[in-house]
């Protein structure tokens, strides 16, 4: 609990700048915000990875979203916003159970994201009225902002890992 509290913490501390600075890029070019997408989902990348435990990816985006709330212009909201992305991040395993823990199960849920979250905030975004060239940039920004921040949150977890933290495997799938 106290991992998925100090995962959560430093998340929002991420995501407080990244909320002000996907804000402004919004008011400049809506669609280069997206590319900040994969931060929301990181601290439940790492979590998860890091404890190999289910919800844990759920209970750091809840910490990350109620941390939030007074710093954020969105304030509840925050809470809501955080979940819906640590809800992918569990997908990958959330399908099979949580009996697998494999490296790849991670990006199913970045790669799930990547095509749902434009086609939700399609409307938000005015993606539709777009030239295809930028619905197609829009696509790419948000899917590689979640694959590149799953694989730094991967990363993380495995350098913490190394260095002591979390929980011991004695045989961990790769």
């Amino acid at each position: 609990m106290l991992t998925c509290a100090s995962i959560g913490v430093t998340g929002a501390l991420l995501l407080a700048p990244a909320n002000w600075a996907s804000t402004a890029l919004f008011t400049v070019w809506p669609t280069a915000s997206i590319g900040l997408a994969g931060l929301w989902i990181l601290p439940s990348v790492v979590a998860l990875r890091l404890l190999q435990r289910p919800g844990a990816g759920l209970l750091v985006g809840l910490l990350a979203g109620l941390v939030l709330v007074p710093v954020s212009r969105f304030g509840l909201t925050s809470v809501l916003t955080n979940l819906w992305w640590a809800f992918f991040a569990e997908v990958g395993f959330l399908a099979t159970g949580y009996r697998a823990w494999r490296t790849w199960q991670h990006y199913v849920g970045a790669a799930a994201a990547g095509v749902v979250y434009p086609l939700t905030a399609a409307g938000f975004f005015g993606l539709w009225v777009q030239p295809l060239w930028s619905q197609v940039l829009f696509f790419a920004l948000c899917a590689g902002s979640l694959l590149l921040a799953t694989w730094c949150g991967i990363a993380i977890a495995d350098a913490l890992r190394r260095g002591g933290v979390g929980l011991a495997r004695a045989s961990r799938a790769r």
